[in-house]
């Protein structure tokens, strides 16, 4: 029997634990996670990760998607967004009026989803050899899951997917379950000759899921997706070790079970997972308070054709030598498949608050930007949109109804273009999101408060930061929207220093508007710029174009190769060849600009070393001469 005044003091201590717990909430703060006694670390009990269905034939989830109505304007489907549910009226006239094209519900094109597709080929020795330890469901040969897993989320795959084929298709999906399971995926697959391609969201842009055509082995896809474990969380070191698997949604949701965050939102994080973040070197919305990829994972496991690349401990940082798990960081699929990672994670911010500024133009507002990052006082995420991207944030804003809804539109826009004299057709935006403790976010909105005031910066309120920043989860969608109305659309990405990134918008621009005239196409180009993650050196910009395909023979052909032409502007103009997206197929070909003959003969070495029979075949980043005007695309 415990003695009694041993048992008063427990009851006390707990008492008084719930007691300080309470405070802290009431005062906004957070709990913060205990510790179980006598461990520095636990494992949580494991739960299922959603499996909300997904599109088969576009972006997202399967319950979301623009719906255009009869009467021309259009409403998102389902619960997920903010905007799901609400009339959109001025959304479509807009984006028909940039392209200057009908669009409408009379000019809807339907999709032919899906495409022909072909019949895998088949080594019966090898599936035995699969099924002798996979079970039955994690095994499929099912035609559309084998399309679903040919292809990453570009615009000329999704393109080719409900207008036209992919014409090598993975032969074999598999769902390990386990690290065991992965590694004796690959050992079967090189005792009998096939070819492997790890497979995370499929979320990727730059077509690196697209198979070779030359390819002749059986492909098998390694799909991560039930590899969805946090298997511990260390609450006193910050650390996290999470299986490769776990998409960004489901991450996030079991640390805030623990008050803890990873802070790596990417725009995709309802989609991607872990190993394909350490594959593509990814980067996130939030980077300035938690960082990149790079910075946020310790230690990883990966399976190669040499064997698992593994560690017994991890320490926060070491000097150990050449480190062969970083050689996995930004490898695209070629050298292995990352399996799990230990990755920092911090708490959940005290305070999280929104804002939001409007500039008399992109210029002024990238000064304005700049001097955020001089000033020590950089929010956890800034953006900062040009004008066009600016107005196609308006149209995603419901109609108003009412008189005082009315009044308030006219006030609003009577003191922006009136009053502060900005030109409705030049302004640009900037939203934020602050996070930290109450004192830290105060301080910087006072300070990016007095540096807006500086450049004739605008206040726009809190509202209008928030729906910028959830509006990068829907906006995805708007690119299916237009390949219903016959358009063809896609972003692409740099990263440059301070001093060129106007020149670099403006080059960028130039390139597309004189290409677009060039080859006739329908219309007007659309051009949108943003400028997201900055740094003390640069800042990383987003570019949006997209055209009308009425009646062009070849759309995916076009698209690329006014890409392929900003992408040389780019570079001509100090811009980086990816900032987060990293290479695939579609940007292999520069890899001639930007490394030395040395540089590539090193990494062609590190792959023949790791990798010398090519079990990993998918065969991103190959560096070969591209002939000169060549057009690459498999795609028809």
């Amino acid at each position: 029997m415990s003695d009694p005044a041993t048992a008063i003091r427990s009851q006390t201590q707990t008492l008084l634990r719930v007691l300080r717990d309470a405070r802290t909430m009431l005062a906004g703060h957070p709990p913060a996670p205990r510790i179980p006694s006598g461990a520095t670390g636990f494992t949580p009990p494991v739960e299922p990760a959603s499996y909300d269905e997904e599109s088969a034939a576009g972006w997202g989830f399967a319950d979301t998607e623009f719906v255009v109505r009869a009467d021309d304007s259009v409403v998102l489907t389902g619960s997920r967004y903010d905007i799901c549910g609400t009339e959109l009226p001025n959304l479509l006239p807009w984006i028909s009026n940039e392209l200057d094209v009908p669009m409408g519900y009379a000019t809807r094109r339907e999709s032919e989803y899906p495409p022909k597709i072909p019949e895998p080929r088949r080594d019966t020795a090898l599936e035995a050899a699969l099924r002798a330890f996979l079970a039955e469901d994690q095994i499929s040969d099912d035609p559309i899951v084998r399309l679903r897993h040919g292809h990453g989320h570009s615009g000329a795959e999704v393109y080719a997917v409900n207008y036209g084929s992919i014409p090598r298709l993975p032969d074999l999906v598999v769902h390990p379950r386990s690290h065991d399971e992965v590694v004796r995926i690959v050992d079967a697959a090189q005792c009998h000759g096939a070819c492997v391609v790890p497979f995370g969201g499929g979320t990727n842009v730059t077509e690196a899921l697209r198979l070779p055509l030359e390819e002749t082995r059986v492909v098998i896809i390694v799909d991560l997706r039930q590899m969805n474990r946090i298997l511990s969380v260390d609450v006193v070191n910050r650390t996290a070790h999470i299986e490769a698997g776990a998409t960004g949604r489901h991450i996030a949701a079991e640390l805030e079970k623990h008050g803890l965050t990873m802070g790596h939102e990417p725009d995709s994080l309802e989609f991607s997972t872990l190993g394909g973040w350490i594959a593509t070197n990814a980067s996130g919305m939030k980077k300035n308070r938690y960082g990149n990829i790079e910075d946020l994972v310790l230690d990883l496991t990966a399976v190669t054709a040499r064997g698992v690349v593994s560690r017994s401990g991890v320490g926060p940082r070491e000097s150990i030598g050449v480190n062969p798990a970083r050689v996995m960081f930004g490898s695209e699929g070629n050298l292995g498949i990352v399996t799990s990672a230990v990755v920092k994670v911090s708490p959940l911010p005290e305070v999280q608050r929104y804002g939001s500024f409007v500039f008399p133009d992109l210029k002024t507002g990238l000064a304005f930007l700049y001097d955020v990052q001089r000033s020590g006082a950089t929010p956890a995420s800034v953006r900062l949109m040009d004008n066009t991207q600016f107005q196609l944030g308006q149209t995603l804003k419901p109609a108003s109804h009412g008189r005082a809804a009315a009044a308030k539109s006219r006030l609003e826009r009577l003191i922006v273009t009136g009053l502060k004299g900005f030109d409705p057709e030049k302004l640009s935006a900037a939203t934020f999101v602050y996070e930290g403790s109450r004192e830290e976010v105060d301080y910087q909105r006072r300070v990016v408060g007095r540096i807006a005031k500086r450049h004739r910066g605008l206040s726009a309120g809190a509202a209008n930061g928030e729906r910028g920043y959830q509006l990068t989860f829907s906006i995805a969608y708007i690119r299916d929207l237009t390949y219903q109305q016959d358009g063809i659309a896609e972003s692409f990405e740099t990263s440059v220093p301070w001093s060129r990134a106007h020149q670099i918008y403006d080059a960028v621009r130039h390139t597309v508007y004189e290409e677009h005239a060039r080859r006739g196409l329908p219309g007007r180009p659309f051009f949108s710029g943003r400028f997201t993650q900055i740094y003390q050196s640069g800042v990383a910009v987003y570019f949006y174009l997209g055209f009308s395909a009425k009646g062009v023979e070849d759309p995916i052909g076009e698209y690329t190769a006014i890409e392929h032409l900003a992408r040389k502007a780019i570079l001509a103009a100090g811009g980086t060849l990816s900032h987060h997206h990293g290479v695939g197929k579609i940007r292999q070909h520069y890899l001639v600009d930007v490394y030395s003959e040395g540089a590539r003969r090193c990494v062609q070495d590190i792959k023949a070393a790791v990798d010398p029979a090519n079990l990993f075949g998918v065969g991103n980043q190959a560096m070969s001469d591209p002939v000169e005007g060549e057009v690459v695309t498999d795609h028809v």
